[in-house]
């Protein structure tokens, strides 16, 4: 009789802690349900990216000095700079650059170091294509900027979450913060 007994209790406890445990995640669920969506309608609506976001490169042909800095800074040695030196006014001719965004890790560092600011990241994230030679861009294409996702009337933009200002002072609950 003790074993069936014992038995009846470990049942209803079992019982117990299920019914707790999907209460617990009907109310989690039902937080959810207040909260604005994540995602985003994307052919049709696009994020603005910060104002620090490393996108595609723009190169201006005309400053640039053919130092090769950015050969030197960049860890996979990607830029190809190709240039000739004139001797009559003892400097580089620049003839040829490009940059192969397949194999770009968009790190910033030619951005960064090169001494004329002739290299310049952009908001343009949209590099994908269907052959992975178009993604060797040359001078030409370097040269290029994109359009602004701003700018173009027939997308709605939308703020990222950190690019929303929550007033610090207050808390979803209303309560205030003391600073100490």
């Amino acid at each position: 009789m003790f074993p069936m007994v014992t038995g009846f209790i470990n049942y209803g406890q079992q019982t117990i802690r299920a019914a707790r445990y999907i209460g617990q995640s009907f109310i989690i669920t039902l937080s959810h349900t207040n909260r604005l969506p994540v995602t985003i309608q994307y052919p049709y609506e696009k994020s603005i990216a910060s104002e620090r976001f490393r996108g595609r490169i723009h190169f201006e042909f005309d400053k640039c000095i053919a130092c090769e800095v950015c050969v030197r800074v960049c860890p996979i040695d990607l830029p190809v700079v190709d240039w000739r030196l004139e001797k009559n006014i003892k400097k580089k001719q620049l003839l040829n650059y490009s940059i192969d965004f397949g194999f770009c890790i968009f790190c910033g560092n030619c951005v960064e170091y090169c001494p004329t600011n002739c290299l310049s990241m952009t908001e343009e994230y949209e590099l994908s294509t269907y052959d992975r030679h178009e993604l060797n861009y040359n001078q030409i294409a370097l040269g290029r900027l994109p359009m602004s996702v701003i700018g173009d009337y027939t997308i709605q933009t939308v703020l990222n979450w950190t690019q929303i200002k929550i007033d610090k002072n207050k808390l979803p609950d209303s309560r205030t913060i003391t600073n100490y």
